[in-house]
């Protein structure tokens, strides 16, 4: 409390800090804090409050608030006493009031207190009264004594008035008996119950009334007690009047001369305890159902201590799935980049042997080597979950239905093939190559667990694990997903086997039969995919391997995107970023035979030097990982901002979270993955050109050439890529037209649902939905629609031959009048 006192805000009050206090004040306060009973100094014409530690216990939840308030603040239910109380003492008076009232709350409930109150005035040295000194006392509890014991002399009076019909009007049976034990009274409570007379007071009638299975005991404990003379209590069933049974308990005490000791006479009462028997006999098979529900529940909780272990089972193999997949992963990075190399080198060799059949064979032989060795650290990046996968909206029904012809051809005739498929089955968001790709690797693993003959069974249904799955199942996570199974009635895998056989290059083939990486492969491509792989096999019974893919609430997206065309070159500056000699100057050559003309750097530090010399670089082509402090994603950042017309494209032997987020790459990321032939890198090259000599011409031109306006129309422009989307809708705008915008084709759906438009300009490479697919939903909407499409890929959509006619293709590159006038001549072909 001194403390509270020492630390309190008084500047905020009248009495101002503390060292300013007067003398008296300070005396005053300074024997407050030492005394045991409650004391409170109010000061000044308010009455400011300052009190000692006890008064603190009185005043409760108000305390410290009260703490330098006026009193009559503090205390507003009682400011009228308040302030007469100053008022007198002011006047120099003494006050006493005695078993004052008073309503307290503490605790946060209201009370009912009487207080003695003492108030003296306090002068200081002039006699001038400056404070009053409060003195409490708490007589609640000696007034609450008080009462009580008056409250208690009043019942005893009452009691002893009442004692005289006790017996009469008690509820229980009250009996009495002589030395011998012969019953000489009954009470009218006992006649009531009973139905016997007044005058049937030997035993025999008293064990008349008590049920036959309780006499025998009942008179037994009767004639013990007489005999001994020793009180006693026992528990029998009594009849009623209406012939119905109750249980009484019966308990006799004897009543001893005062002289001699002995048994004069004998007091009883039979009291009804028919609810306590019940609640009793209630209780006893409470305990033993407890007692067998417990013993259940023991059952469960082993039940789930097995679980649990299984799951941390389950969590140590993912574990070291994860540790074995990074590991995996960085072999399979330096293994692409030798590929790289050979691969590259092999194909500049071709070109050398030309007219040489024998030697050229051997390099197409050496190729091929090359192709399966991508082919197989492709599986190793897989099951790492390293590979950049290009998921699309995908029904696995429809998908299924396609690949009946090759799955057929690979498994041969003596393998029956059975598919069952859901009705409703939802559409999930998957690579579709690496379905493929696993649902043949599960089938070869069935046909030779079944040596060739048996039936397999692929069936694909809609699924929902919930959180105790998940608990079971640490890899899996809560939600819907498309389940699709592969069983097989083949030789089935021991839990030794099973434990295993996810890992890289485990194989129970012979040599030289399999390389131990199809279900490595599978357990990464789906759980890259947010899926979950299961497992059910035992020996002699086939085995059954479940997929788990997440459930897309999207449309079904088709893909009518084409790659085709020959391997072209040009004449731009390519900068080359790698770290690698061998690849760095394979990829050189590759560039140069192309036409191209290249510049080379090790690291993003040459390759900024380059750049900062002020030479025109057309293309930036870095690898992803590179050695020095500088990063690839800093190097493009830092190039762009001093040439922002050059464009980039990355490669990597595998999937880096720099530019590859949840198995995806990153939005306006182009990316090649190693190993790469000449042809893929040519054809990459001129679209990353294409597309960026597209952003560089939709920037306003120094002085754009004059062209007639055209009259206003409404466009409805759709297209991925921002930069490319942002310069085409101010080339029209600046033309006079008036644009919305759309990424998606979902995007512009809602937009055309909103408002029709005169023109449709799409991408036909869009995500979710192919720019086709688009013009034909819109075309369904809007029939006199003209279309527009373009593309960094020179060939036209397939589009069905009414729209065909009405098309008009704008490739990428374009300029200005390029798009206006593909506008126009679509416009002049739909009719408009």
């Amino acid at each position: 409390m001194v403390d509270l006192i020492r630390d309190f805000d008084w500047s905020a009050t009248p009495l101002g800090p503390i060292e300013d206090w007067s003398g008296t004040l300070r005396s005053t306060v300074s024997f407050m804090i030492q005394a045991p009973l409650p004391l409170a100094l109010l000061w000044g014409e308010q009455g400011i409050l300052i009190y000692n530690e006890a008064y603190a216990r009185f005043a409760a939840d108000r305390h410290p608030g009260i703490l330098g308030r006026p009193v009559a603040e503090a205390w507003p239910e009682a400011a009228a006493f308040i302030g007469e109380v100053l008022r007198r003492c002011r006047d120099g008076g003494h006050l006493s009031y005695a078993e004052q009232p008073f309503m307290l709350k503490r605790g946060g409930t209201v009370e009912q207190i009487w207080l003695d109150l003492h108030f003296s005035p306090v002068r200081n040295r002039r006699n001038e009264v400056v404070g009053i000194l409060e003195v409490l006392l708490d007589t609640t509890e000696r007034l609450q004594l008080e009462r009580q014991r008056q409250s208690a002399d009043r019942a005893l009076r009452d009691s002893e008035a009442q004692l005289q019909a006790l017996t009469a009007a008690l509820p229980q049976l009250i009996w009495t008996a002589d030395a011998t034990g012969r019953y000489d009274y009954f009470n009218e409570r006992w006649r009531e119950f009973t139905g016997l007379q007044a005058e049937t007071t030997d035993v025999a009638a008293w064990l008349g009334v008590v049920h036959p299975e309780d006499r025998e005991v009942a008179d037994l404990s009767w004639r013990h007690a007489v005999e001994t003379g020793q009180g006693y209590q026992t528990e029998y069933r009594l009849r009623r009047a209406d012939g119905t049974w109750r249980w009484f308990l019966r308990r006799a005490l004897p009543v001893r001369d005062e002289v001699t000791g002995e048994v004069i006479r004998w007091l009883g009462t039979c009291t009804d305890i028919e609810h306590t028997v019940r609640a009793r006999d209630m209780l006893r098979q409470s305990a033993i159902d407890l007692e067998a529900r417990v013993r259940e529940r023991t059952r469960e909780l082993e039940a789930e201590q097995r679980e649990r272990q299984r799951a941390e089972t389950q969590l140590r193999q993912a574990q070291k799935m994860e540790a074995l997949g990074n590991l995996t992963g960085g072999v399979a990075h330096d293994f692409n980049n030798l590929l790289q190399v050979i691969h590259g080198n092999l194909e500049l060799l071709a070109r050398d042997l030309s007219g040489q059949p024998e030697a050229a064979r051997r390099v197409e032989h050496a190729l091929g080597a090359v192709d399966r060795g991508a082919r197989l650290a492709a599986q190793l990046l897989a099951f790492a979950r390293r590979q950049p996968l290009q998921p699309r909206v995908v029904n696995i029904a429809r998908f299924l239905h396609g690949l009946d012809d090759m799955l057929s051809r690979s498994l041969g005739e003596q393998v029956e093939i059975e598919t069952m498929i859901a009705s409703g089955l939802w559409n999930t968001l998957v690579d579709p190559g690496q379905v493929e790709n696993a649902l043949l690797n599960l089938a070869i693993n069935a046909r030779d667990a079944m040596e060739g003959h048996g039936r397999l069974t692929i069936e694909a249904s809609n699924v929902t694990l919930d959180a105790a799955y998940a608990r079971m199942h640490p890899e899996a996570e809560p939600g819907e997903y498309v389940m699709l199974a592969v069983t097989d009635t083949g030789s089935g895998m021991s839990a030794e086997v099973m434990e295993k056989v996810f890992e890289p290059f485990f194989t129970t083939k012979p040599e030289g039969k399999g390389t131990g990486l199809g279900l490595s492969m599978v357990y990464g491509f789906v759980r890259q995919s947010g899926g979950h792989v299961r497992i059910e096999s035992e020996p002699g019974h086939g085995t059954t391997i479940r997929l788990y893919l997440p459930r897309c609430e999207r449309a079904e997206e088709r893909d009518d995107r084409r790659g085709g065309g020959p391997a072209l070159g040009g004449k731009e500056t390519v900068l080359v970023v790698e770290d690698d000699l061998a690849v760095r100057e394979v990829v050189v050559d590759t560039l140069t035979s192309l036409g191209y003309t290249v510049l080379r750097a090790r690291d993003a530090e040459g390759a900024m030097a380059i750049i900062e010399s002020g030479m025109t670089v057309d293309l930036l082509f870095t690898d992803v990982v590179m050695p020095g402090p500088m990063r690839s994603t800093e190097l493009v950042e830092r190039a762009r901002s001093m040439q922002p017309r050059m464009a980039v494209l990355f490669t990597s032997g595998y999937a880096e979270n720099t530019i590859v987020h949840g198995g995806r790459v990153d939005a306006g990321v182009e990316l090649l993955t190693k190993p790469y032939s000449q042809k893929a890198l040519a054809r990459k090259l001129r679209h990353v050109l294409a597309n960026q000599a597209q952003r560089n011409a939709a920037l306003p031109p120094a002085a754009p050439p004059a062209l007639a306006a055209p009259a206003m129309r409404s466009v409805l422009l759709v297209e991925d890529d921002p930069l490319i989307r942002e310069g085409t809708r101010d080339l029209l705008a600046k033309a006079g037209h008036r644009v919305r915008m759309a990424a998606d084709a979902q995007g512009a759906l809602a937009l055309l649902e909103r408002e029709p438009c005169d023109v449709l300009i799409t991408d036909i490479g869009l995500p979710g939905m192919t720019g086709a697919e688009l013009a034909a939903r819109v075309h369904a909407m809007v029939p006199d629609i003209a279309l527009v499409f373009a593309s960094g890929y020179h060939h036209a959509p397939d589009l069905p031959e009414a729209l065909a006619r009405r098309a008009v293709m704008l490739h990428k590159p374009y300029d200005s009048a390029q798009l206006l006038n593909c506008l126009e001549r679509a416009v002049l072909l739909s009719g408009g």
